[in-house]
């Protein structure tokens, strides 16, 4: 005979299943019908069309270089599929300059192994398919990447909650009460994060629990394998999120405290990603450093003195065969850049060095590294719009990203339970879970104070997206830090009745974005209606 706390487990999974296949099923309709503003594609934004072309160009020319695919056009010869504005513009290996996504090319390399599946299979080619076969490919990798999400998550909560109201409460907020399901329908990296992320938490707090003696009187060993699954998650999320390398420090140290022999495992978890990372980025840049970190000036060549502004080509050019840096039979010429006090100087051989001012008589020659200015290049100056432009002040920054238009608070209402949480779990509960939410509110607090700190140019609220997407992966550990204090809440009428509205308010701010996670929050629409959104 079933024991009764069993019958009610199994009860809880079988609930748990069927808002699993909900979610799944809702989100394969949305990828099914995903399209284009003209129709002629399933690419939602310049930010996946910028990884779709680096997935086709791999599965279809074995080459990161996109310069192919951003010529294509559609069939009324006036739209460019392919064509964005992330991406960058450099010499590849050949000597001549080419144009490549500027995403790190580690994800985009696997979509485009799945693509080249599917392509043996189907026959499909994005190329030539752009609207049929990235939903075909979205299905094999969307759906997995939500699929562990919501499970993970799911499983996480079911081991560090006392209610079932609780649980069933937190897990409709999984399912649909965070502005991540939006983001299942569009090739991402913040789909991947959050996913990641949901994993390496599920596997700390069963690893914690199971080397909690104070749990079941005894200590059980957790499998190295586990421990190595999670190096790689956390080092995964921190490829697909620069910031999240914050976290992955504090997950080692997580890990270290419960088990010491989690050390080694993981990472070795961490190491497979890092060389996947790097890998890639070396076959696609040679470069380790990802593409949009190359915005500025390069290795220093040369001083020199000249009254001139700029100093003439005769003088450059001579200084620069002196350096054995051009060919002797090379002639260069010199050509204004959007930086004060920086021209660019190009060479026959198509070879790019910035010529730099340092005082009234004296200048510098370094190689060129800013991939982002090229002619046509979006981010030029005088030729961003909206919020691309960036915010110039740094408190009204703060204020939108938080409570205002793109706000972490206002768009998702659930996460006003999080100061409570963060209170709660770092004066309450086991050892591990009291470090747990302590590290996650250092990361926190890192995150927000990265963008917050970033130049004007990175201060866009990161684009026209649904929501403030950068802190998208933190998602799965706010859920954790919020459910002890949902159990409280759950012990009242009015405190269920606060969450549910919360829950509410949440699930309509992700009502408002099922079309396409790239576009402007509903609040930033609604005040620039009211015309309080300054152009």
């Amino acid at each position: 005979m079933m024991h009764k706390d069993e019958q009610a487990r199994k009860r809880r999974r079988d609930r748990y299943l069927v808002l699993l296949l909900f979610a799944l099923a809702l989100a394969a309709g949305r990828i099914a019908s995903a399209t284009s503003e003209d129709g002629n594609s399933a690419f939602l934004s310049a930010n996946d069309r910028s990884r779709w072309a680096t997935v086709a160009a791999l599965a279809e020319d074995g080459t990161y270089q996109i310069d192919r695919l951003i010529q294509i056009e559609d069939k009324t010869g006036k739209h460019r599929p392919f064509d964005t504005i992330d991406k960058v513009r450099h010499r590849g290996d050949d000597g001549e300059l080419h144009y490549y996504s500027s995403k790190p090319p580690l994800f985009p390399t696997i979509v485009a192994g799945v693509t080249w599946f599917i392509h043996l299979f189907s026959g499909l080619q994005v190329s030539t398919d752009p609207l049929y076969a990235p939903r075909v490919i979205l299905i094999f990798v969307n759906l997995p990447l939500l699929a562990l999400f919501i499970t993970t998550s799911f499983a996480s909560i079911e081991r560090i909650t006392a209610s079932n109201w609780t649980r069933y409460a937190l897990s409709l907020a999984i399912v649909g009460g965070t502005m991540v399901f939006p983001f299942a329908m569009s090739l991402n990296n913040h789909l991947v994060a959050v996913a990641f992320t949901s994993l390496v938490t599920y596997i700390y707090l069963m690893s914690a629990e199971k080397t909690d003696e104070t749990v079941s009187d005894q200590s059980t060993f957790v499998p190295l394998e586990w421990y190595f699954l999670a190096g790689f998650a956390a080092a995964f999320v921190a490829a697909n999120e620069l910031p999240a390398l914050a976290m992955l420090v504090l997950w080692f140290f997580l890990f270290n405290m419960i088990d010491i022999r989690s050390l080694a495992p993981f990472l070795g978890g961490v190491l497979v990603v890092a060389i996947g990372f790097f890998g890639t980025n070396w076959i696609a840049h040679e470069s380790i450093r990802p593409a949009y970190a190359h915005r500025g000036t390069g290795w220093h060549i040369t001083d020199f003195e000249s009254s001139a502004e700029p100093p003439s080509e005769a003088i450059v050019e001579s200084k620069l065969k002196q350096d054995n840096t051009i060919d002797l039979d090379s002639e260069i010429s010199i050509e204004t850049s959007d930086e004060e006090n920086r021209w660019l100087v190009r060479s026959t051989e198509n070879k790019l060095f910035a010529l730099i001012r340092k005082g009234p008589e004296m200048w510098s020659l370094h190689d060129w590294d800013d991939w982002y200015e090229y002619p046509g290049s979006y981010w030029q100056a005088g030729q961003r719009k909206g919020v691309d432009k960036g915010e110039a002040s740094i408190p009204r920054y703060f204020l939108n990203m938080t409570l205002g238009s793109y706000g972490i608070f206002s768009l998702t209402p659930l996460w006003l339970l999080l100061p409570w949480g963060f209170q709660s779990g770092m004066d309450h509960g086991p050892y591990d879970f009291r470090r747990f939410t302590r590290c996650v509110l250092i990361a926190s607090l890192v995150c927000i104070l990265f963008y917050l700190f970033r130049p004007t140019i990175d201060r866009n609220y990161g684009g026209v997206s649904c929501c403030f997407r950068w802190v998208l992966w933190f998602t799965p550990m706010w859920l954790i830090i919020i459910a002890p204090v949902v159990d409280v809440m759950a012990e009242k009428p009015r405190g269920r009745g606060i969450f549910m509205t919360l829950l509410a308010l949440s699930v309509f701010s992700v009502s408002t974005s099922l079309n396409t996670p790239w576009q402007s929050p509903w609040i930033y629409r609604f005040w620039d209606f009211l015309g309080w959104i300054a152009n």
